[in-house]
């Protein structure tokens, strides 16, 4: 990886000179990395600038396939799926429950009934971004396959926490960001099934072997294969996994001795690395300011703590108060340190939040 990250020079890997062959080389090691913690092969991985432009390519390719047909998306999907479905046009909004998990019931409703304007695609989340609810993506794959319906896979937020087989899965479409994994930001992959053709969603060059146009990030990639190295090591990825969930139900045993606390979301089927709080008597953005002059980072649905004008949608499909919402997460440089830094500010934060009476 340093090698590339302070190189002087970097040929081109679409040259037949030395140069681009020694990057060529560099970028399809990394794809095979990728692939291997992904359980695919090497030629379905497309790379791109993350997983928004990986979501946002599946989307658009399957609309191209099939103009002005509708798409399934439920409301907690991530925003990249969600925006860009509804810039194709009709979007079919599947029921999720309390939390936050697809109604396979509605699913299978809104394939039989749409059957005379087949839907350009069904799209559905690995795990919840928000509150960690894993997806039933098996039966929505089936569900898809039965009805005809090309599915996409959107594992950004599971990607380096739980085991990923996308050929054995049977999927159309997966996309994924490195950064989640602990890879570079700004680097991600489209995954695509053997003999779908994707129609490029970048144009203006043959790179990706024709499927994203655009000279390729290569110190992006490295990065990503290196991660995507480290994670397929034997036991790995368990051990991560079982580090991450040793440290979530830390910070939730320590937030549930409060009273007025609830764990949002699927407490027992949910990806280790990501719980979100419900925390009654105070909002949200205050208990975030007070964590923050304590070094502990977290966030919100509140719309108030984020860049966006309007309320987390995944926690209103939920039917749950977003200013309520305090959502925390762990990743490859969490430490226990961290933990306890967390545990030593959250009681005293809530606790003097609720006696000035912040909950207005």
């Amino acid at each position: 990886m340093s090698e590339w990250l302070f190189a002087r020079w970097a040929g081109d890997p679409g040259r037949v000179h030395a140069e681009g062959h020694a990057v060529r080389d560099a970028i399809e090691r990394a794809r095979e990395a990728v692939a291997q913690l992904l359980g695919t092969t090497a030629n379905r991985v497309v790379f791109t600038s993350g997983g928004t432009e990986a979501a946002n390519a599946a989307v658009f390719a399957a609309g191209q396939a099939r103009v002005g047909a509708p798409m399934i998306c439920a409301d907690v999907e991530h925003s990249c799926v969600r925006e860009a479905c509804l810039r194709h046009r009709a979007v079919l909004p599947v029921d999720v429950d309390s939390t936050g998990r697809i109604d396979l019931d509605h699913l299978q409703t809104l394939l039989s009934d749409s059957a005379a304007d087949r839907p350009a695609l069904v799209n559905c989340q690995w795990c919840n971004h928000e509150v960690g609810t894993l997806q039933p993506v098996a039966e929505v794959v089936a569900s898809g396959r039965s009805a005809g319906v090309p599915v996409h896979i959107d594992a950004a937020a599971a990607l380096g926490h739980v085991p990923i087989e996308f050929d054995a899965l049977g999927a159309d479409l997966l996309s994924v960001s490195a950064h989640k994994l602990g890879g570079p930001a700004g680097i991600g992959a489209l995954v695509v099934r053997r003999g779908m053709r994707l129609e490029p969603f970048i144009v203006g060059g043959a790179q990706e072997r024709a499927r994203r146009g655009g000279l390729e990030n290569l110190v992006g990639i490295v990065g990503f294969g290196a991660a995507a190295a480290a994670l397929c090591k034997p036991g790995e990825l368990a051990k991560e996994a079982a580090a991450a969930r040793r440290m979530t139900n830390a910070l939730v045993e320590v937030a549930m001795s409060l009273v007025d606390v609830v764990v949002l979301g699927d407490t027992t089927r949910r990806v280790p690395h990501i719980v979100n709080l419900a925390v009654g008597g105070v909002l949200a953005e205050a208990v975030l300011l007070g964590l923050d002059r304590s070094g502990v980072a977290a966030h919100s649905g509140s719309a108030c703590s984020s860049e966006s004008i309007e309320p987390s949608p995944v926690l209103a499909a939920m039917k749950v108060d977003p200013d309520r919402s305090l959502r925390l997460s762990v990743g490859w440089s969490t430490t226990d340190a961290d933990v306890e830094a967390f545990a030593a500010a959250f009681r005293p934060v809530v606790e003097r939040l609720r006696s000035l009476g912040t909950s207005w």
